[in-house]
């Protein structure tokens, strides 16, 4: 143990970048969402990334089956989960490899040393020990195995069983380095296994034999980037820590009180969007009612007919699941039907990245059906934000009688941030109208004001009438083949969808206003990573703005302007430029595109390096 000595401070005094890495197995996602509670409940801010393997069982010791967890909490606003580690947990060979090259200089490295023997060298890649290439690091070589088994065997359990405490050990460790309390985890313990004492027990054995640990052996404690007593500089209320699939589905039961109207949601599981299946099975009690189809196509059928039959349609999926979707979604297009899609994009094409972060779905939200076919696109840029946006896809959904794809990803749907509860009293009601004037009424006559055709479910006395694919008469509803009709009809339909940035608040900015220089343009989960380079930047005397949509299909209508007036404009996003490619065509200007397609979200040095890059062109 000589390399304890050199275990020193992390580079941030107010805030720390950790992660936890080792085998899926390894309860790495526990270890990380439960070191999470307490950084909160001590009062820091907080955003996490945790980073699932795809493959299902991959071998044990592979690369393949590596899973992360990494956190950036601290006494300041924390709007990313850092670009460089601090602290790196590898519990094996493949961890290390996978992790090792976002660990900063002198970052502190935690290492299980009964994990690094030959055998599970070949099985990372590795052609020798790679603990003899990791010079310039602050180093902790434990045998946490070892120590793990020895703090759970007076309670006569077998190291086979022990091993699976190792995560609570590790994470009892880095409570100590990072001076965290554990009473949090002691209670979850406590109430989690309460109906079996001896997992219960062992597992309370590990968490404080590794707390025990870094005091006993007079480790120096990392930096305090939150003194006793202090509290991020957050507004004022309570919080909860939210996943974005947590809000996002609290948002949409919310969405249909506001309304008035029940929630169905029909879905097929598919990562990353399956937990919102499972969320809002667990919200019964507020009018949800969940259906889990055979297939995608039947997943978007039910919630179709669940709005045609005048409850809210809700159905959700990634990528591909989407493209087989994008049939019955013509239909609710052409029935005029209100439906809210959530994308939960993930990186592709075809099942390409499952667990892997990306932005590529844009162009399939916009444009992607047969026809012409519009539909409302909304993006949501934070966990937390998946609240309102989810609420303003329902109203614009039952307001317009339009389709609204809601646009998430891998990360913000996995990853969590403090979330400041909303007052649902203030939340402004907007009750659905459903049913019209018996006397001439015709299904697809349509309001002056939003152009939208009335909501008719099937059954209400004196209202009989047809809907369906095949395009029908622009009022009477018949099946029609008239040309004239035809275009009436796609008119109306792209006039109803464009009409609707009649209805959305001016484009603002995050930071910054027309007077900057440069303007960096985001949509979705590159949020974080703009901010904080924006603010960075701005410290720096750069003169630079940060605006970022929400609306991302119609566009704001003041959004032109805006664009005119920066002599740049560098758009950020998670694919090869599809937003930069929409707005030159829509605009007509020149824009700037940074892209990254890697399954990793932007960091906020990447956006910095390429500002940077601009002013010195």
């Amino acid at each position: 143990m000589n390399e304890i000595s050199h275990l020193v401070g992390a580079a941030g005094p107010d805030s720390l970048v950790v992660r936890f890495a080792g085998d899926s197995g390894d309860g790495m996602q526990l270890t990380g969402s439960r070191f999470t509670q307490e950084a909160a409940l001590d009062g820091a801010d907080l955003a996490t990334f945790p980073d699932f393997p795809a493959e299902i069982r991959a071998p044990v010791g592979t690369t393949f089956g590596v899973s992360a967890f990494q956190i950036q909490f601290g006494g300041r606003r924390v709007r990313t989960p850092g670009d460089r580690l601090d602290v790196l947990v590898a519990l094996n060979p493949a961890a290390l490899k996978v992790n090792l090259e976002d660990l900063r200089p002198g970052g502190t490295l935690i290492i299980d040393t009964a994990a690094f023997v030959d055998r599970n060298f070949k099985k990372a890649g590795y052609d020798h020990d790679p603990r003899d290439d990791l010079d310039g690091y602050r180093r902790l070589d434990i045998d946490i195995t070892k120590l793990t088994q020895a703090a759970v065997k007076p309670l006569g359990v077998g190291n086979r069983d022990a091993n699976r405490a190792r995560n609570l050990w590790t994470l009892g460790l880095v409570l100590w380095l990072t001076g965290r309390s554990r009473g949090a985890t002691q209670d979850w313990i406590r109430e989690r296994f309460a109906a079996e004492p001896l997992v219960r027990d062992a597992n309370l054995a590990a968490l404080d034999a590794g707390h025990a640990y870094g005091e006993t052996a007079e480790l120096p404690r990392l930096p305090e980037v939150l003194a006793p007593g202090q509290t991020a500089p957050l507004p004022p209320g309570r919080y909860r820590t939210v996943t974005g699939v947590d809000a996002l589905c609290y948002g949409l039961v919310t969405a249909a009180r506001l309304s008035g109207i029940d929630l169905f949601y029909g879905s097929y599981p598919i990562t990353p969007a399956s937990s919102m299946l499972h969320m809002l099975a667990r919200l019964g009690a507020f009018g949800v009612r969940t259906f889990q189809a055979e297939d995608e196509i039947a997943a978007i059928c039910v919630a179709i007919g669940a709005s045609y039959a005048g409850q809210l349609g809700v159905t959700g999926s990634s990528g591909p699941g989407i493209a087989l979707k994008m049939e019955a979604l013509g239909l609710a297009i052409a029935t005029e039907l209100p439906l809210v899609v959530i994308d939960a994009q993930r990186g592709g094409p075809s099942t390409g990245l499952p667990t892997k972060t990306e932005q590529s779905d844009l162009f399939q939200a916009v444009l992607g059906r047969n026809a012409d076919a519009p539909l409302v696109v909304l993006a949501a840029s934070t966990p937390g934000d998946c609240f309102p946006v989810a609420i303003e896809a329902v109203r614009l959904a039952t307001r317009y009688m339009t389709p609204v794809m809601l646009l998430t990803d891998g990360f913000l749907a996995n990853a969590s941030e403090p979330w400041l509860i909303p007052d649902l009293a203030a939340l402004e009601p907007f009750p659905v109208r459903q049913g019209a004037a018996v006397d001439g009424f015709q299904p697809y006559a349509r309001d002056p004001a939003t152009l939208a055709r009335a909501w008719v479910p099937p059954g209400t006395p004196g209202l009989r009438h047809r809907i369906g694919g095949i395009e029908r008469s622009h009022r009477t509803g018949a099946i029609s083949y008239d040309p004239a009709n035809h275009q009436m009809m796609t008119d109306f339909r792209r006039a109803k969808i464009l009409g609707i940035a009649r209805d959305l608040p001016a484009q603002g900015f995050v930071a910054g206003g027309m007077d900057d220089r440069i303007l960096i343009l985001g949509w979705g989960s590159t949020f974080g990573a703009i901010e904080s380079a924006v603010d960075r930047l701005r410290a720096d005397g750069v003169s630079v703005a940060h605006a970022h949509l929400r609306h991302i299909w119609p566009l704001p209508a003041n959004l032109g302007d805006i664009l005119a007036s920066f002599e740049r404009v560098l758009v950020p996003e998670l694919n090869t430029g599809q937003l930069h490619l929409l707005l030159q065509g829509v605009y007509g200007c020149r824009l700037e595109s940074l892209t990254k397609v890697s399954g990793k979200p932007f960091t906020a040095a990447e956006i910095e390096t390429r500002v940077k890059t601009l002013l010195e062109a």
